[in-house]
């Protein structure tokens, strides 16, 4: 996949999935329309520190204006099919059929989840990731207007703070991410980080109530713990 990347092509299930997130791996196809499944383990991996995590003031701006609906958990084909979906930058993407059965295995397991944005009961925007102990490894997110994404982020965070996790796994950097506080940490430092995470009780994902206000999101996001 990716110059310096280990990858290895063999049978995942569910419940190998999820070992292989507490090992640091995770899989991905060439594309879409690939059968194959591969793990990958990047030399240098993509963090968000929670305090080093940084709102533009634009986006505090259309956070508190309440334009946009959030919901957790309630929409996994709809989030996954976005992340999937092809636009004019991303003609094809590495979700493919194997993909949406794993993901949607965990989810029905509890262990995957979706933070969704909603613009007149229309999902507009979110992202999906795998839960593991006190860790979060996003997956992948998708906007059909401006922000939404965005705006998933924020309320991710704000979910993972208040539910005490250690870890916002991203796999890789890219400058939408860069602008919110992520970082580069070498395979070794992420391992660290990730072995601090395997000795804590599994965090509950779902523990902030659904209803916090645009301002309360804010205060979780913005607090240094």
């Amino acid at each position: 996949m990716k110059s310096g990347n280990t990858n290895i092509q063999i049978d995942i299930t569910p419940e190998v999935l999820l070992k292989a997130y507490s090992c640091g791996i995770f899989p991905m196809a060439e594309s879409a329309d690939d059968d194959e499944l591969f793990w990958i383990e990047p030399k240098h991996r993509g963090i968000i520190p929670f305090e080093l995590f940084h709102v533009p003031k634009s986006l505090k701006k259309t956070i508190r204006s309440g334009k946009f609906d959030v919901r957790i958990d309630q929409d996994f084909e709809g989030v996954i099919e976005g992340c999937a979906a092809e636009r004019p930058d991303r003609p094809s993407t590495w979700i493919n059929p194997r993909i949406r059965e794993l993901y949607t295995a965990l989810f029905e397991m509890g262990h995957c989840h979706t933070v969704e944005v909603y613009q007149d009961n229309k999902l507009v925007g979110g992202l999906y990731g795998v839960e593991l102990n006190a860790a979060f490894f996003g997956e992948s997110m998708f906007s059909y207007i401006s922000d939404a994404s965005k705006v998933a982020l924020v309320y991710l965070v704000a979910r993972l703070k208040h539910a005490d996790f250690t870890l916002l796994d991203t796999q890789f950097v890219t400058d939408h991410l860069e602008k919110f506080g992520a970082i580069e940490v070498t395979r070794d430092q992420f391992q660290r980080r990730l072995e601090r995470t395997r000795v804590r009780r599994r965090c509950n994902f779902s523990d902030l109530d659904v209803a916090t206000s645009p301002a309360g999101i804010l205060q979780l996001v913005s607090h240094k713990s």
